[in-house]
């Protein structure tokens, strides 16, 4: 059953003159609430409205988003694979600052300190000690480190038998003692900015792929291959006690163990090739923490 059509209520005189006084007054107090908050927020007559101007902080510019965001400085301190020894090619350090500034829309700068033969040892007194290289790491957002392969040198005349854990284990012990004394002399360096800091592994200690089954044998291929296991364990948890990150680059070359590195290695054997640095380079991007200094 259809329901009926309302009828509107009709409007009487008396009525519409006391909605209209209504509405006036509500206009009238609309106007002084407007005029009252303009007059607050516009300086008085005679006094000067004030800007301040904030310049940018030096080194920064403007990114994509529309934020700011300051020049990077990547460092890289260790042995010859930092240095990038036997390869001829751009190494790891200045490809990955590359990586960052391409992935990260930032502008970067590399600095690369690799020093040939140094052992952690070498390193660590460089980084407590005044001068050029001490300076120069306090400048790092970034510090990249692989150090320790050639604390382990006195062990490759030894024959792979002849050393087991019980004699390599100090060693490995005293590269990772010192890898946290690295961390934390890095971090100090600059304490009121420290650097976000990773620290590798190494694939092996020693030669590998077909150049070190070749000149080695497997039988001392098997057991460097448990050495650079041990060290790689010992570097990654001191590096991560001093609160640093550790990456490490035995997987990426090597798999599980099974994978030979060969293609990855310059002609000795022993250091990365320019597909090495690459690899070394997006792996350390891929482990690079949010969001950096």
């Amino acid at each position: 059953m259809p329901k009926p059509e309302r009828t509107p209520r009709a409007w009487s005189s008396h009525a519409g003159l006391r909605a209209a006084g209504v509405l006036a007054m509500l206009i009238a107090i609309t106007i002084v609430v407007v005029l009252n908050a303009f007059a607050q927020q516009t300086p008085s007559k005679g006094l000067t409205a004030k800007t301040t101007f904030t310049p940018w902080p030096a080194g920064s510019r403007i990114s994509a988003s529309g934020g700011i965001s300051r020049s990077v400085t990547v460092v890289g301190v260790g042995d010859s694979v930092t240095s990038g020894s036997a390869c001829n090619c751009e190494t790891f350090v200045g490809l990955y600052a590359t990586s960052l500034a391409s992935q990260r829309g930032v502008e970067t700068s590399s600095v690369n300190l690799g020093v040939p033969g140094w052992t952690s040892s070498q390193l660590l007194q460089s980084l407590t000690q005044p001068g050029a290289f001490h300076d120069q790491v306090a400048k790092a957002d970034v510090l990249l480190v692989t150090i320790g392969a050639n604390d382990l040198l006195p062990l490759e005349e030894k024959q792979s038998g002849g050393c087991t854990a019980t004699c390599y284990g100090p060693l490995v012990n005293s590269v990772g003692h010192n890898v946290g004394l690295i961390v934390a002399a890095a971090q100090a360096a600059h304490p009121n900015h420290p650097p976000t800091i990773l620290v590798t592994d190494y694939w092996n200690v020693f030669e590998d792929g077909d150049v070190g089954s070749a000149e080695n044998g497997t039988s001392f291929q098997s057991w460097s291959d448990v050495l650079t296991r041990a060290e790689s364990a010992a570097i990654c948890n001191a590096a991560r006690g001093a609160g640093a990150n550790c990456v490490s680059l035995y997987a990426p070359f090597k798999g599980n163990g099974s994978k030979n590195p060969t293609t990855l290695l310059a002609a000795d054997g022993d250091h990365p090739n320019s597909a090495g640095h690459q690899l070394i380079a997006s792996t350390l991007l891929a482990s690079t923490p949010l969001p950096l200094p």
